[in-house]
């Protein structure tokens, strides 16, 4: 299912090479998380929102949160695979020993909520289903899905802070201050992420390499039948658990973060799905149109997401313009929109004249040599 390798190992997809589907369903993604990670950034709380504020808070409910960052992991799941399959399991090790230490700077030096170094960990895993076929992924996907939820349910009541709002620093610290600080917290904060999130993470891996070793992603002209099931059956489950996120989080309960908790993910997974199915069956009827211009800003997704934590902190942390908690729902989404389209752009035109975006370059280099 990859490209046939020279005889000195290993080497980066070149642009040809790229399957469009999905690079086109990354660059959805990343806006998507953008507009629904405007809210960590910004510093409000869903059940506070009123008029137009809870109206956009609906829409993000419904529509992206905790949809496109199911997204993203099962296109997480589905690049580790093709890294299995194109270097074995030193090749995977080596891109995710990098991208650890990537997440790590990003943690400290500029925000942290970041998610790559989450990945690169749970990422390690897997490494023990090199040959599974994508049955064999369903079957590990879904009993640590399963295993997750159980072990989430079994701790309810001893669980605090599921959505809490993060302890942006007062306005006398200094920049210096701050990365000290997480200096500190960046051990601590990645095991905990993993230790919660680790079993959610390995099923949508595992669901992104299905996805991939079934050939969904690459071929989707010759997987209609399951690509319209995925969006039939994720739209028939996701748009109910949706709605009910939405009812959640208009409530400031303990008990409305657990059930919010868990539709966002189960409802998230199935939107998630039909996603994929209905951008593959697009894709292989080449009706994409206007969508096709994501598929830029999903090549350069490391870069892009980057550039999104330095703007956004900059625009609301004290050492910026200082504007945490001054924003309600709507104008955050409206400026997430605004950033990540203007990112889409940006990264048309970049591709014009480059093949890879600056981090993406840097890791490519680090992975596979400087050759």
């Amino acid at each position: 299912m990859s490209a046939p390798q020279s005889v000195s190992g290993p080497r980066a997809t070149p642009p040809a090479e790229r399957a469009p589907l999905p690079d086109v369903l990354r660059g959805l993604a990343l806006l998507g998380i953008l507009c629904v990670n405007a809210q960590d950034f910004a510093g409000y709380a869903e059940w506070t929102q009123r008029s137009a504020d809870r109206g956009a808070q609906i829409i993000i409910d419904l529509l992206l949160n905790g949809k496109f960052i199911s997204v993203f992991a099962m296109l997480f799941g589905a690049g580790a695979f093709t890294l299995l399959e194109r270097g074995g399991k030193n090749l995977l090790l080596r891109r995710l020993a990098v991208l650890l230490l990537v997440g790590t700077l990003h943690y400290v030096l500029v925000w942290h909520g970041d998610i790559i170094g989450n990945y690169a960990v749970v990422g390690a895993a897997l490494v023990l289903l090199e040959r599974a076929r994508p049955r064999l992924l369903v079957i590990v996907g879904a009993l640590s899905g399963v295993g997750w939820t159980l072990g989430f349910l079994g701790s309810v009541g001893s669980l605090v802070g599921l959505r809490q709002l993060p302890a942006v620093v007062s306005a006398g610290q200094t920049y210096l201050d701050i990365a000290s600080a997480r200096v500190h917290q960046v051990l601590p904060a990645l095991s905990s992420v993993v230790g919660f999130d680790g079993f959610w993470l390995l099923a949508l891996f595992c669901f992104g390499g299905a996805l991939y070793r079934s050939g969904v992603l690459w071929w989707p002209q010759q997987h209609r039948p399951a690509l319209m099931w995925m969006l039939t059956l994720g739209l028939g489950g996701g748009l109910p658990l949706s709605l009910l996120l939405a009812i959640f989080n208009t409530q400031d309960s303990y008990s409305a973060e657990v059930w919010g908790l868990l539709a966002r993910l189960g409802g998230g997974l199935a939107l998630a799905l039909a996603y994929i199915g209905g951008v593959g069956l697009l894709t292989a009827s080449g009706k994409l149109g206007w969508l096709t211009a994501f598929a830029a800003s999903g090549r350069l997704a490391l870069s892009n997401y980057l550039v999104q934590s330095l703007i956004m902190t900059t625009l609301f942390y004290p050492y910026g313009l200082n504007l945490y908690g001054q924003w309600g729902a709507l104008p955050a989404l409206l400026l997430a929109l605004s950033l990540g389209l203007a990112q889409v752009w940006v990264s048309n035109l970049y591709l014009r004249r480059f093949s890879a975006g600056p981090a993406e370059w840097l890791i490519r280099k680090l992975v596979y040599g400087w050759r």
